[in-house]
């Protein structure tokens, strides 16, 4: 007889954005106002979301204090905080099975030494990295580094698409078997199973080889977080995951079904893309209590935080300027963060928001998708676009740390599991076992470029 096939089941991951992603969720009594310096505090919820069983968590990052002034700067949490990296290294340290994907920028970085940082990563966990690979979107970034401004968006994306092909150069360095560590022959790695890179493009020139092992799960799982039309391009072409953000369940089958169809010219099949949009949940045991929640974090919101935070997703456009009861104006096409900007403008044109009640309405998603409920109300939306082609699965994004952790994993994952849409164990022990992605194999090089 054929073997049964498993029935399709959501990947889950846990953005960890620390104290959590509504705005004001560091003055919510419960929260853990310092997680962004407490890597004890960061050690316990990656603990915890391996314990629910989480596909991965996921660790954004902005190499920049985006707002350092006196009035809105000293009021938002997210002026401090650990590099992915170098944090998720330490979580892999006090935890077993759980991926771990980290953002980095291609704009603001250098293939090799990104390379290196993931692959070490990869290493250290035992297979269980991933690079969410951004290419910023903030002035802020570029007064860091040198640079007289930001870079067009052209511009960021023509570097990323070389960027991530040297990476993968790199990551393909040694065979998986090519350190045989031989102590009676003194052969420490085989030759032949050496790949040397001697890239030389438009943004790079990188001869390689890397200076890091292949993992057990081949190389870093790659995530993308684009939408316009070049993410969209780029993550065909290269993501594994991609994190997106929709509104409605019209607006995330388009998206799924545009990003899923444009594989094939690629050569890439459906399931090696996996589709996971954000979802920012407020988790009541009933709805009146949910919306107690939500109604407590944004009553704890000051008027210009929040105004400063719909600025700065808009395109970084001053809208202090404007009457927040006023409609939000029109705006020209912004240099960073395309794909946000049109979501927003959408959303306010549709709803006919003025900029105050856009700027309260974003505060705590950020243009993600966002409701408020029980764990049934929640569990029967994830549901519907998980089984209607709108998403492979989710980005959690909870309101408040730890708080909207314990609610998602005591309320939500129970229901989930109950209809059969989420696992009871872990199938395997790396990042590409738990979402259901290929083991990338080793090329080896050609004889005229061994030869260079």
């Amino acid at each position: 007889m054929p073997k049964a096939q498993t029935p399709r089941q959501m990947k889950l991951g846990l953005f960890m954005m620390a104290p959590g992603h509504h705005v004001a969720a560091w003055r919510q009594k419960d929260a853990q106002a310092d997680l962004g310096v407490n890597f004890r505090a960061y050690a316990q919820l990656a603990r915890q979301a391996e314990a629910a069983k989480f596909d991965m968590i996921f660790l954004d990052d902005v190499v920049a204090v985006k707002d350092i002034s006196a009035d809105t700067g000293t009021r938002v949490a997210r002026v401090a905080y650990f590099e992915p990296t170098t944090l998720l290294s330490g979580l892999a340290a006090v935890t077993e099975r759980i991926g771990l994907v980290a953002t980095a920028s291609t704009t603001y970085s250098e293939p090799y030494a990104l390379a290196r940082r993931f692959a070490s990563l990869d290493l250290i966990s035992e297979g269980r990295a991933g690079w969410n690979l951004v290419t910023s979107n903030t002035e802020a970034e570029a007064k860091n580094f040198g640079s007289a401004g930001h870079p067009r968006h052209d511009h960021r994306y023509d570097r990323a698409e070389e960027f991530i092909d040297v990476v993968l150069g790199l990551w393909n360095s040694f065979a998986d078997d090519a350190f045989r560590r031989d102590k009676e022959s003194g052969i420490y790695f085989d030759h032949e199973k050496l790949r040397v890179l001697n890239h030389r493009g438009r943004h790079f020139s990188v001869r390689g080889p890397l200076n890091v092992a292949r993992s057990p799960q081949g190389h870093t799982v790659i995530v993308q977080a684009g939408s316009s039309e070049p993410g969209k391009e780029l993550a065909a072409r290269t993501a594994e995951v991609v994190f997106t953000a929709q509104q409605t369940l019209a607006d995330a089958q388009a998206f799924y079904a545009d990003l899923k169809g444009r594989l094939a010219r690629y050569g890439r099949r459906e399931d090696q893309l996996k589709i996971m949009p954000g979802i920012f949940p407020v988790v009541g045991r009933t709805r009146a209590e949910a919306q107690a929640k939500f109604d407590e974090l944004q009553e704890l919101i000051h008027p210009a935080v929040g105004i400063n935070l719909l600025s700065a997703m808009i395109g970084y456009f001053d809208l202090s300027q404007y009457p927040p009861d006023g409609p939000v104006p029109e705006l020209p096409e912004t240099n960073g963060g395309k794909s946000r900007q049109h979501l927003l403008f959408d959303l306010a044109r549709k709803e006919n928001l003025t900029i105050g009640q856009l700027a309260r309405r974003i505060a705590g998603a950020r243009g993600h998708w966002q409701v408020v409920g029980t764990a049934g109300d929640i569990a029967d939306l994830l549901e519907e676009r998980f089984l209607n082609g709108g998403a492979d699965g989710f980005n959690i994004m909870p309101p408040t740390l730890p708080g909207g952790l314990t609610d998602f994993a005591t309320l939500v994952l129970p229901e989930l599991r109950r209809r059969g849409l989420f696992r009871t164990e872990y199938e395997g022990t790396t990042l590409r076992e738990h979402l259901g992605l290929d083991v990338p194999r080793w090329q080896a090089q050609s004889a005229s470029t061994a030869a260079e």
